[in-house]
């Protein structure tokens, strides 16, 4: 049965206004749901110190003025191959598109990063990163993009909790959307980490490698 035009929304222009037409969702502030995430037991060595420390320190005057794309290239990507999500039947996917049916509506879209188990393409999400952009632009807002895309990959994976990360410029804020069990979601924003900070850019290198060693597993 083929979706209404009015009833599909794409991942790149979801609004908050939008995904609650779909389902009952309301952002919480509990930034203790973080606490067992950005607890992990982490120790960073030596040359990934060195690694980081090289970036920041590389990237540190002119990282405001970067586009989008070199934003990515630049900085997030050697993040992200640094800590190498691709293990077991795990991969990282780059702009691979995914799709759900919500309450009649159908969640479709082409996240920036997703971290899934698959062959051909994502089939079970565990993290998503969204978007790689230098400020909030008028077209989309990556909070309700990541949120979006979370909502659709509990649908597929018939779960009730999963996690995703956005980054504007040199913020990265971690996300965890939960599902109730009357069926009605919430979502919890935590604080933002400067990744130009060389303390603050070693709590989310460590982050990112609790989804890999525990939530991916």
């Amino acid at each position: 049965m083929e979706v209404n035009e009015n009833k599909i929304i794409n991942f790149s222009f979801a609004s908050l206004r939008k995904l609650m037409e779909v389902v009952k969702i309301k952002k919480i502030k509990n930034h203790s749901k973080f606490d067992e995430w950005f607890s992990y037991n982490y120790k960073i060595n030596e040359d990934e110190s060195e690694f980081l420390e090289k970036l920041v320190d590389r990237h540190e005057l002119d990282l405001s003025s970067y586009s989008e794309q070199k934003l990515t290239i630049r900085f997030i990507a050697p993040i992200l191959n640094r800590i190498d999500f691709h293990f077991d039947d795990v991969k990282d996917w780059y702009g691979s598109e995914i799709s759900c049916k919500l309450n009649g509506f159908l969640l479709k879209g082409k996240p920036d990063l997703i971290v899934a188990k698959g062959i051909d393409f994502p089939e079970k999400p565990y993290f998503f990163l969204q978007e790689y952009k230098k400020s909030v632009n008028p077209y989309g807002n990556p909070e309700y993009q990541v949120l979006a895309e979370m909502l659709a990959a509990i649908t597929l994976n018939k779960s009730n909790k999963i996690y995703g990360s956005f980054v504007i410029g040199q913020y990265w804020k971690f996300v965890i959307l939960e599902k109730l069990e009357n069926g009605n979601y919430e979502y919890f924003i935590s604080h933002s980490f400067d990744a130009l900070k060389f303390s603050e850019i070693k709590k989310i290198y460590i982050n990112l490698q609790k989804i890999k060693f525990l939530f991916c597993r």
